[in-house]
């Protein structure tokens, strides 16, 4: 199905609010959607922050790495295109505000950390299981989450690749407000507010002082992690990871 995406700007406030169904899982076509997005708000001088959401019971569980081409890649390196388009998500130099229901897992949770900020529902889970699948994080996640929640946090998360309760993870940093199911666009269309009242210039220089850096980390950073997870996926045991995520059980790995 083709991704589905609206656009919607209130005031000093863009909404934009994705559809990938049934998981909203994070294929190169829905990045290119998003990135594309980002751009055109970025070129309105009227829209000063920007909420990033997504229609279903789910924010975004990952890459489907169980489906043949799960990236939806065109070319020989679906890895490379799909981080190509990540890249110019974390190159928008305006503030975004992930509303995260459900589960953000894995590029998911990319994703919703590669916002400035994070408001989700009591219902929402954090996971970062590339290690489950036998798999090397990516979506640039080894350098934005200790950014985020510390070093030692952020390496319970990539070397557990256990599931997380949104209140758990507000205590670490990585949430920034709580709400109900019911209210969660609306908390996050609220927080966006309070940060687009102020002025627009200083709202890019000061977000470009905290970010500083950013984008050329991420850039290489996710080279590093384009050449790990190339390598893994070759192995036995990434076959193995995937086999039993999609058998719902344990993976038997033996290092090969």
């Amino acid at each position: 199905m083709t991704v589905k995406l609206e656009e919607q700007v209130s005031g000093n406030v863009a909404l934009l609010l994705f559809h990938n169904p049934p998981l909203n899982f994070a294929t190169v076509d829905l990045l290119r959607v998003l990135a594309d997005a980002l751009q055109r708000q970025e070129s309105k001088p009227e829209v000063r922050a920007i909420v990033l959401a997504s229609e279903g019971k789910v924010f975004c569980a990952g890459a489907d790495l169980v489906s043949e081409n799960g990236f939806g890649a065109r070319g020989d390196d679906s890895l490379r295109e799909f981080y190509d388009q990540a890249i110019r998500i974390f190159a928008c130099r305006k503030p975004i505000i992930a509303a995260v229901q459900g589960a953000a897992i894995g590029a998911g949770l990319g994703l919703a950390v590669a916002a400035d900020f994070r408001v989700a529902s009591a219902e929402a889970r954090f996971a970062a299981n590339f290690v489950k699948l036998g798999f090397h994080p990516g979506f640039g996640l080894t350098c934005t989450l200790p950014r985020i929640i510390g070093h030692q946090r952020a390496a319970q998360m990539l070397l557990t690749a256990a599931r997380y309760k949104a209140e758990v993870v507000a205590g670490w940093g990585l949430v920034d407000r709580m709400a109900s199911s019911g209210e969660l666009r609306e908390t996050a269309l609220a927080f966006a507010a309070e940060v687009a009242e102020n002025a627009p210039l200083s709202l890019l220089s000061t977000r470009a002082t905290l970010r500083g850096g950013l984008v050329e980390q991420i850039r290489t950073t996710l080279a590093h992690e384009h050449s790990e997870q190339l390598k893994l996926q070759i192995t036995e045991d990434f076959a193995e990871g995937i086999r039993a995520v999609g058998e719902r059980r344990p993976g038997r790995f033996v290092g090969r």
